[in-house]
């Protein structure tokens, strides 16, 4: 059996990653995912959090994170393929950037004259928790010298 397969992290503006993986830990709609090679065909909705791409030890690359929010994965034929509506390298996150989201995201209130309040209610609680992930991953980058 092969010991990495093929991964490829794909936005609407770009391809990030085509590369072979050891490992990937995606976040999908109702809880994180873990693939290594040969895993059995699956179709799954993304939702948001840390997507974690070990690279083989060959490579010398250790392991790469992305915050990733909505859209679609495929595992099949020995390839991942991930189709996210965002995906940014977590290196990319600036921590003061994240906090200055997350302190937006928490003073936003839902209009009064709100047309759906409920729908209002889940962008704003959905803002905060992509500015938590975002500061965490920009703490977690921070703290192992990336």
């Amino acid at each position: 059996m092969p010991d990495t397969f093929h991964c490829r992290l794909v936005t609407p503006d770009a391809e990030l990653v085509s590369d072979k993986v050891a490992y990937a830990s995606v976040p999908a709609w109702d809880g994180l995912i873990g693939f290594l090679p040969g895993r059995a065909p699956i179709v799954a909705r993304l939702g948001m959090g840390e997507l974690r791409l070990d690279f083989a030890a060959a490579k010398g690359s250790g392991s790469r994170h992305y915050f990733i929010d909505q859209g679609f994965l495929k595992m099949g034929e020995g390839e991942l393929t991930i189709l996210a509506e965002k995906a940014i390298p977590a290196e990319h996150i600036v921590e003061q950037d994240a906090k200055a989201e997350l302190a937006a995201a928490e003073a936003r209130a839902v209009p009064t004259d709100a047309a759906d309040p409920l729908a209002a209610q889940d962008a704003i609680a959905h803002e905060k928790d992509a500015a938590r992930i975002k500061l965490r991953l920009a703490q977690s980058i921070k703290t192992r010298g990336i």
